[in-house]
């Protein structure tokens, strides 16, 4: 990172999440440049990390040696067109964006093929992501494994097939936020039958870490571990957040393959 000019096209949640936990890591941000169309976002991401540079104009951002392209995938498919003279021959592009496969992004970017996809994961923000990587044929061995090296700040980054990497973005991109409202109602909760937070939060803390162990218990099949506990108080509503859960994530899916 150091030794490398790296830029974000696109300085939104993503690299704010990408920013601060290579700077946890202790890695130098001072020839990090990150661009964005919003005055109001890239004074934020100079506020939180002083040493980068922020700029307006994508096309110096992407000329940096290592580009995150960290745009959603409507805004960066016409984003793209424009980067395409500003890439260094050497350059290794990272796309954070499911939908556009190495296929169109390098037909986008006038035939480049340098590229890598990631399905970042907000974990990552603490070093401990589940963030899937792909790369294109046209990536050298060692640019890859600099890219892996770079993302180990990060969490983990399994190297996955790219057909797989939007079934990931339903799984791990967005998995988070199909639970972080049931801990929070949770602990709303604790806190109306009496508990303090920092007890609310231990318990709450304590009962998850302990059942996803038995959950991921290879020796225990779904039907052993739903049968641990007699009293299940929302099982009327569970056939209805499971059909949410196929309709809502179901569709979303076949809409993400199908882009």
């Amino acid at each position: 990172m150091k030794d490398r000019a790296v830029g974000f096209v696109g300085g939104g949640r993503i690299t704010a999440i990408f920013l601060e936990a290579l700077g946890g890591k202790g890695l130098t941000l001072d020839r990090v440049t990150v661009s964005d169309t919003s005055p109001e976002v890239l004074a934020k991401r100079k506020e939180q990390f002083p040493a980068i540079t922020t700029t307006s104009d994508n096309a110096a951002a992407a000329s940096g040696e290592r580009v995150f392209l960290a745009l959603h995938p409507p805004a960066l498919k016409a984003a793209l067109p424009e980067l395409a003279g500003a890439l260094r021959p050497d350059a290794v592009v990272v796309s954070l964006a499911p939908v556009l496969t190495f296929e169109k992004l390098s037909a986008l970017l006038g035939g480049f093929e340098r590229l890598a996809r990631m399905i970042p994961n907000a974990p990552s923000l603490v070093g401990t992501g589940y963030n899937p990587v792909a790369f294109g044929d046209g990536l050298p061995a060692a640019e890859r494994r600099e890219v892996e090296a770079l993302l180990d700040a990060l969490g983990a980054h399994p190297v996955v097939p790219e057909e797989t990497l939007e079934a990931y973005a339903i799984l791990v991109a967005m998995g988070p936020t199909y639970f972080w409202f049931q801990w929070q109602a949770l602990r709303d909760l604790a806190g109306s039958f009496g508990l303090g937070a920092a007890e609310a939060d231990a318990a709450l803390r304590g009962m998850l870490e302990g059942a996803i162990r038995i959950f991921f218990d290879p020796g225990r099949s779904y039907e052993e571990v739903a049968d641990l506990v007699p009293v299940k108080p929302l099982a009327d509503a569970e056939p209805q957040i499971r059909q949410a859960y196929g309709e809502k994530l179901g569709g979303l899916y076949r809409k993400l393959r199908g882009a």
